[in-house]
C-alpha cells in the first residue's frame, strides 16, 4: 500500500468535507497528531477506526486502501490486490516481532548473568548481593513475559494432526511445553495434542 498516495486521498476527502484535522480526530476520539500522521503518509489509520474514517469522509475501505475512488469495473481486482498486501504487511511485522522477541530474550539473559555474576565475585554486604540477584530475576522474569506475549500474538501455531493455524490463548503458550518457538498445545479445531510450530501465515500452502 502506498502510504503517501493514501495520506493524501485521506486529507482530500477530509476537505470536502469541510472538516480540520481537528474536527475530524474529535470526531473518532483521536488526538490531531494522529490525523497529521496519516496525510502525510507516516501511518496508516488502525483497522478499529476504518470503517467510521471511511463514513466521515464518504468512502469505502477499498477506496481508502487504494488512495482513490475505485470504480465499479476494477472494484474486485483492487480489493484483492489491497487484502494480499495487507497479508503481506502482517506477516512482515510478525517477523519483525519474533526478531524482537529473540533480542529481549538475549538482552535480558545477559543482565542476569551480570547480576549474578557482580553478585558471586564482588566483595559486597549479603543484602546487597541477594538485591542484585532479585533484580536480575526480576527483570528476567518480567521479559520471558513480554516475549511469550509477543510470540503468542505474532504470526500462527500449526496442528501437527489436521493442519488448523490458528492463535492460541496467552496462558496456552504460557503453560505449554516447548522446544523454542514449537509448543505441545490442544489444537480448537480438532482437539488433539501436537507439537506445533510457529508460521507466519495463515494459510496452508499447497506444497506445505
Amino acid at each position: 500500500m502506498d502510504q503517501i498516495k493514501i495520506g493524501r486521498f485521506i486529507a482530500e476527502k477530509r476537505k470536502e468535507q469541510k472538516m480540520t484535522q481537528v474536527q475530524l480526530a474529535e470526531k473518532l476520539g483521536i488526538t490531531d497528531r494522529a490525523v497529521s500522521k496519516w496525510e502525510t503518509g507516516k501511518s496508516l489509520p488502525d483497522a478499529s477506526i476504518m470503517l467510521e474514517l471511511c463514513g466521515l469522509l464518504g468512502i469505502t475501505v477499498n477506496d481508502l486502501l487504494s488512495g482513490e475512488v475505485v470504480s465499479m469495473n476494477n472494484y474486485n481486482d483492487k480489493m484483492e490486490k489491497n487484502l494480499i498486501e495487507a497479508v503481506r504487511q502482517k506477516e512482515q511485522a510478525d517477523k519483525r516481532l519474533l526478531s524482537l522477541e529473540v533480542l529481549i530474550g538475549m538482552i535480558s539473559t545477559a543482565f542476569l548473568i551480570s547480576m549474578t555474576a557482580a553478585a558471586a565475585l564482588i566483595p559486597m554486604q549479603d543484602w546487597i548481593r541477594f538485591l542484585l540477584i532479585g533484580i536480575g530475576v526480576v527483570q528476567f522474569i518480567v521479559a520471558m513475559m513480554f516475549a511469550i506475549r509477543i510470540e503468542q500474538t505474532a504470526g500462527y501455531y500449526e496442528c501437527q494432526d489436521c493442519g488448523h493455524r490458528y492463535v492460541p490463548s496467552y496462558k496456552s503458550v504460557n503453560l505449554a511445553p516447548h522446544m523454542g518457538r514449537t509448543r505441545y498445545m490442544k489444537c480448537p479445531q480438532c482437539g488433539k495434542k501436537s507439537w506445533q510450530k510457529k508460521v507466519l501465515s495463515s494459510e496452508v500452502k499447497a506444497d506445505e
